[in-house]
């Protein structure tokens, strides 16, 4: 079976979002439709305060965490905005799971899986049928992080420091792949 689920995953602050931003331009300037969302973290004075949810279609943007967030689940000294996530993040992975050829899902993590909006709408971008590249937490425990990871259309791809230059190129090589087949199809 085809791989169509592509998550990148490693340790912290590896290149794991860089790559999928690499892979997501790629496609994009070969004419395939990108969307969903990405968080970033966000530093003050040298220090990083929290992680931003961005939507690739558009200039929507939230906070999915912040030290000063008063409240919401803690994780660590960040508290999650489950609004911002909702409103934002499975807001943008919705919408590209309807408008685009590519969805990108940055990431499934211990922060996001505090929504079960969000878990929920990770499980239908899987089920879709499109492509997928998305970025897993190299810790994250949940049931659907077990599912997901189990499918035969999934692979796992781990960045490291050594590989992660290189990883695009295999990522979007194996995406374009797909995308050909699936457009053959229609």
């Amino acid at each position: 079976m085809k791989k169509r689920v592509f998550l990148l995953t490693g340790s912290p602050s590896v290149g794991k979002t860089t790559v999928l931003l690499k892979v997501a331009e790629a496609l994009k300037s070969m004419g395939y439709s990108v969307g969903g969302m990405i968080s970033r973290e966000v530093r003050f004075c040298g220090k990083r305060v929290g992680f931003e949810i961005l939507d690739l279609t558009n200039s929507n943007h939230g906070w999915l965490a912040h030290v000063n967030q008063p409240t919401g689940p803690r994780v660590g000294k960040y508290r999650v905005n489950l609004r911002d996530l909702n409103s934002v993040g499975v807001e943008a992975i919705l919408k590209a799971v309807e408008e685009c050829d590519v969805i990108c899902i940055d990431e499934i993590g211990p922060m996001e899986l505090f929504s079960e909006r969000f878990k929920e709408t990770v499980k239908r971008a899987v089920d879709c049928g499109k492509l997928v590249v998305g970025v897993i937490h190299w810790k994250a425990t949940d049931r659907l992080v077990e599912e997901v990871k189990r499918r035969d259309d999934v692979e796992v791809v781990d960045v490291t420091f050594e590989n992660r230059n290189r990883l695009q190129k295999s990522v979007v090589e194996k995406s374009v792949e797909f995308l050909k087949i699936e457009n053959r199809k229609r």
